[in-house]
């Protein structure tokens, strides 16, 4: 099908758009904004930056997608937004551009599902498949791995990551990262019990969700320790690639500053001007 643009949008003609896309009413397309096959804009959304969408996504009314970051050291170099195939962005979604400061890119992987006014701010990394609802914040430079699901209203400090398969409840503020297959929650979030409902629809093995089940118990329980918890799960005959994602997980956490294992900022670099927005 031909692309159909409403003629109140402003498309620049220097920016790049495949069939079968879809712009409505009042939407601003900037020159440097890229746009693969069979995405649609709703109206008012903008698309700005050195944006690159893939096909098959779908903006509400309100979207704001490669902004500037709200970084005070950003000096409006042509950092980057790029975003898979076949995601939803709700009504006033942002997604900031990436900052000098990492590898200047903010990413979005594929099948993700962003509610109304969540915020994605500069340098994140979401992966494919994962969930943010109303109103999730998260800072810069914040990791959501595969399968990973963020309720309303939970704020993300940056450099946390959260694992794959986790589940953050409601209004949780996240200042560590958050394990693989665990649900957090609270304030600060802490690792509660496993996520055993995403595991069962997610065909986890029965073995599998009784291993992780028992390190959750080693780990934040008996408070045992990581190399404690491997050797007792081995001895028990336990050696699957979901304990090693874990207890992997885990010790780089350690080795970040305040849990958080991708913060290995100098003390100068924590001093400096940079928003965490």
């Amino acid at each position: 099908m031909p692309t159909i643009i409403a003629h109140t949008a402003v498309v620049d003609p220097r920016a790049e758009l495949e069939d079968d896309v879809r712009i409505g009413h009042h939407c601003v397309v900037g020159p440097h904004v890229k746009i693969g096959r069979g995405t649609r804009l709703e109206n008012n959304v903008t698309l700005t930056g050195h944006t690159s969408i893939g096909r098959d996504n779908r903006f509400f009314p309100g979207c704001v997608i490669g902004a500037e970051p709200q970084d005070l050291s950003y000096k409006g170099s042509p950092t980057q937004v790029i975003i898979g195939d076949s995601n939803v962005f709700r009504e006033c979604v942002t997604v900031n551009r990436g900052t000098e400061k990492d590898e200047g890119i903010t990413r979005v992987g594929h099948q993700c599902y962003f509610m109304a006014n969540s915020h994605v701010a500069h340098d994140c990394i979401i992966e494919d498949r994962v969930i943010m609802a109303n109103t999730v914040m998260l800072g810069g430079h914040v990791h959501v791995a595969h399968d990973a699901t963020l309720s309303g209203g939970v704020a993300v400090h940056h450099y946390a990551s959260i694992g794959c398969y986790a589940f953050v409840s409601g209004l949780s503020r996240v200042l560590q990262d958050v394990p693989p297959y665990m649900l957090a929650e609270g304030f600060p979030a802490r690792a509660r019990c496993v996520n055993v409902v995403a595991l069962k629809r997610k065909n986890f093995t029965t073995p599998a969700i009784r291993a992780i089940s028992e390190a959750h118990k080693l780990l934040y329980r008996s408070k045992v320790g990581v190399k404690h918890a491997r050797e007792i799960l081995d001895v028990e005959g336990n050696h699957l690639p979901e304990l090693e994602t874990l207890f992997n997980f885990i010790e780089n956490s350690a080795l970040g500053k305040h849990g958080r294992g991708r913060d290995r900022r100098s003390s100068a670099a924590n001093n400096s001007n940079s928003a965490a927005a």
